[in-house]
C-alpha cells in the first residue's frame, strides 16, 4: 500500500526521495509528496496521480534540504487529491503515514475542541496535530512523538520530521513494515528494502510496537513503553535485484516471461533432481506427525493454496482446511496439538494473513510460511519459512510469484507424501522428474503469446466473462477471472464447471465468452458436457486444453488454445500462463494501467 521514504543525508534529498519512491510504485498509489527542511523551514510539494506529476512540480518549484520524507499514498480516508496527499503538516511537524488510525474520529474531535484546524480528510493529519499538541505542552520532539504514539489505535508506519531539526527523523511501526537503512554519515527510512536499495543494503527492520530516533550518525530504537531495544542489523538480499522493465512494455509482461527461470530456481531449492527426491531440509513441522494442515492466504496466494489443497490431499492424504485469511481467524478454527498451519504471502506483510498467523501462534500450532521476502514480518514470526525465489514482483497482478508458490506447494506435497508413506521411492522419483520438466513446458506455453494476443483483441470488446474448470483447474478458473478483472476491469467470474447448472448458466447468451480450462484428464469428458451446455445456449467458448483434448472435443469454439501435454502434477503451473497472458493482452488493448491498476495495492498491509 502506501510507500514511505525518509533520508537524513548530506546532499539535497528531494530528487533522491523521488527516485526511491519510484521503487515503491509497485505497491499502488494515487498521489505523492515530499517534504524537506532547509534553512530551518519546512517545505512541501505534493501532486495527485503519478510520480511524474510530482517531478514536474519539483522542477517548477525545487526543494532544498539535506533531510526529508516522501510518500506515495493509496487512499483510505479522503479522496485522492493534492490536499489529502502526504506529507501533512501541523505547525512545526511534518508526517507521512502508511496504515489506518482506527480511533482517528475520536482523536479528531478532541483536537478540534483544542483549537486545531484540519486541512484534509485524512486520518494521518490527526497524528501530526497530536504531536503538535504534545510539543505545546512543553515536551521535547522525541518525547512528544512517543506521547502521541501511545494515543494511537490501529495499524501504522510513520515518519515524523520537525522544523528546525535537520538531523532527526522519527520512525514508528505497528503493523505495516518499516526499515532503517544504514549509510556512511547518512541514514534512511523505507517501507521495504527495495526502496532503500540505491543507498544501502545494511538494514534494520523495526518490529511491531517499535519506534526509532534516526540521526545521521546514530539509531536508537524503543518499544512502546519507551524502553531501549536492540534489533539486528542485516544485509538485505532484496537490494541485489535490479528493478527494471528491460525491453518489455510492462513489468507484468517481463515477469510473465521470467517464469521459466524463477520456477526452475524454486524447484531446485526443494527437489534433488539428481537423486529424484524431495529435499528433507529444516521445516517447522513433521508432515508424518501432523493430522491436519490449516492454510490461510489472500487473493492470488489463496488460490495457490487452493491448488495446494488438492495436491496435499491427493498425494500425501493430508487433510487441508483453507480459508481466505480475512475470514480465517474470525471463524475461530479449532486447532489440535497435531495440527499445523501454513501461510502464503508474496510480500510477507499481508495484514490479514499476519493476523491469522498470530491466531495460530496463540493456539500453539507450529507455523510455516511460503513467502517471497525472507526478511518480512510473516517470515520472522513463523517457526520456519519456505521461500519462493521469484525475485521482486513489481506488477500488482501477481504472475511469477503465483507459479513459484505453486512450485513450492507441489514440492512440499511430494515431500509430505513420501514422509507419510503414501508414495514409495519409485513414485517419488517420477513426481520429482515431472516437476523438473515444468520450466521446459512453461517456455513452450509462452510461445502461445501471438495467438493469445489476437484473441485478447476480441475479448477486450466484451463486458462479462465466465471461467470454468474442474479439479485443480477450478482454482485456475478463479485465478484467470481475478487476473482479467484486476487489470482490464472486465467483470469476470470463475466457477467449478459442475456448478454451471446451479446458477451461472442463466448468464449465458450469444454475448458471453466462456473460458474453459480442460486438459485431457480423467474428468475431461465431464467438462466437455459442460461445454455442450454452454454451446446449446449460444455462448462463445474459448477452450484451453492440450493436443488430446483439442482432438477429442466435439464442441465448436471461438478459439482453442493448445497447451503442451504435461504431467498432472505440473498442469496448474503450466496452464497458469495462458490465463496470465490473456488478461495481460486484453488489458493492453483496453489501455488500462497494467502494472498499477486502479484502486489496487501490491501489498495490503492493513485489514
Amino acid at each position: 500500500m502506501c510507500g514511505i521514504v525518509g533520508i537524513v543525508g548530506q546532499a539535497p534529498v528531494a530528487p533522491l526521495i523521488v527516485d526511491a519512491l519510484k521503487r515503491l510504485e509497485y505497491r499502488g498509489y494515487d498521489s505523492a509528496g515530499v517534504a524537506t527542511i532547509a534553512a530551518g523551514k519546512l517545505g512541501r510539494r505534493r501532486a495527485e496521480g503519478k510520480l511524474i506529476n510530482l517531478e514536474r512540480r519539483l522542477q517548477d518549484e525545487p526543494l532544498d534540504g539535506t533531510i526529508g520524507i516522501g510518500h506515495t499514498r493509496w487512499a483510505t480516508h479522503g479522496v485522492p487529491n493534492e490536499t489529502n496527499a502526504h506529507p501533512h503538516f501541523s505547525k512545526d511537524v511534518a508526517i507521512v503515514h502508511n496504515g489506518i488510525i482506527e480511533n482517528f474520529a475520536e482523536l479528531r474531535t478532541g483536537l478540534i475542541a483544542d483549537g486545531y484546524e484540519f486541512a484534509s480528510q485524512t486520518d494521518t493529519e490527526v497524528v501530526a496535530h497530536l504531536v503538535s499538541r504534545e510539543l505545546a505542552k512543553g515536551l521535547g520532539p522525541v518525547e512528544a512523538a512517543h506521547a502521541a504514539l501511545r494515543q494511537l489505535e490501529g495499524a501504522f508506519a510513520l515518519a515524523i520530521m520537525y522544523r528546525g531539526d535537520e538531523d532527526m527523523i522519527i520512525g514508528a511501526r505497528n503493523g505495516p513494515p518499516l526499515a532503517v537503512g544504514h549509510g556512511e554519515g547518512e541514514m534512511y527510512l523505507g517501507s521495504d528494502a527495495i526502496a532503500l536499495s540505491p543507498f544501502t543494503n545494511a538494514i534494520t527492520y523495526l518490529e511491531d510496537g517499535d519506534w526509532a530516533v534516526v540521526r545521521r550518525g546514530s539509531l536508537e530504537i524503543f518499544d512502546i513503553d519507551g524502553n531501549r531495544v536492540e534489533r539486528r542489523r542485516q544485509q538485505s538480499v532484496g537490494t541485489s535485484y535490479l528493478v527494471d522493465k528491460g525491453n518489455y512494455r510492462h513489468f507484468m509482461e517481463k515477469e510473465i516471461h521470467e517464469q521459466p527461470e524463477v520456477v526452475s530456481q524454486t524447484l531446485a531449492h526443494y527437489l534433488d533432481f539428481a537423486n529424484g527426491v524431495a529435499r528433507r531440509g529444516d521445516t517447522p513441522f513433521d508432515f508424518a506427525k501432523i493430522d491436519r494442515l490449516a492454510v490461510a492466504a489472500c487473493g492470488t496466494a489463496y488460490l495457490a493454496g487452493l491448488v495446494g489443497k488438492y495436491w496435499f490431499e491427493r498425494y500425501a492424504r493430508l487433510p487441508v482446511d483453507i480459508d481466505v485469511a480475512s475470514e480465517f481467524r474470525y471463524r475461530e478454527m479449532p486447532l489440535t496439538r497435531d495440527s499445523a498451519a501454513l501461510f502464503i504471502s508474496q510480500s510477507g506483510e499481508t495484514a490479514d494473513t499476519l493476523a491469522s498467523l498470530r491466531y495460530c501462534r496463540q493456539a500453539g500450532a507450529p507455523i510455516g510460511a511460503i513467502v517471497n521476502v525472507r526478511e518480512s514480518t510473516i517470515a520472522r514470526e513463523s517457526d520456519g519459512i519456505f521461500p519462493t525465489l521469484a525475485g521482486p514482483e513489481i506488477g500488482v497482478a501477481s504472475t511469477k510469484a503465483f507459479t513459484c508458490q505453486l512450485a513450492v506447494l507441489a514440492s512440499l506435497a511430494v515431500r509430505a507424501a513420501a514422509e507419510r508413506g503414501h508414495i514409495d521411492a519409485a513414485r517419488e522419483r517420477v513426481l520429482v522428474r515431472e516437476l523438473s520438466e515444468a520450466p521446459k513446458y512453461i517456455n513452450q506455453a509462452l510461445k502461445l503469446a501471438p495467438q493469445i494476443e489476437k484473441l485478447a483483441r476480441e475479448l477486450s470488446q466484451v463486458k462479462h466473462v465466465l471461467y470454468l474448470g474442474r479439479d485443480t483447474n477450478y482454482p485456475l478458473a478463479l485465478e484467470g477471472a481475478l487476473k482479467l478483472k484486476e487489470i482490464s476491469y472486465i467483470h469476470a467470474e470463475g466457477y467449478a464447471a459442475g456448478e454451471l447448472k446451479h446458477g451461472p448458466i442463466a448468464l449465458i447468451d450469444e454475448q458471453m465468452p466462456v473460458i474453459v480450462i480442460a486438459p485431457h484428464d480423467r474428468i475431461f469428458e465431464k467438462t466437455v458436457s459442460n461445454m455442450q451446455e454452454v454451446a446449446a445456449r449460444g455462448g462463445k467458448i474459448i477452450l484451453i486444453t492440450d493436443a488430446r483434448g483439442a482432438a477429442q472435443s466435439s464442441v465448436d469454439t471461438l478459439d482453442t488454445i493448445v497447451v503442451p501435454d504435461v504431467p498432472e502434477i505440473i498442469s496448474p503451473i503450466v496452464h497458469a500462463l495462458p490465463m496470465q497472458m490473456l488478461a495481460y493482452y486484453t488489458a493492453v488493448f483496453m489501455g488500462t494501467d497494467v502494472d498499477q491498476p486502479r484502486n489496487l495495492a501490491k501489498s495490503v498491509t492493513v485489514e
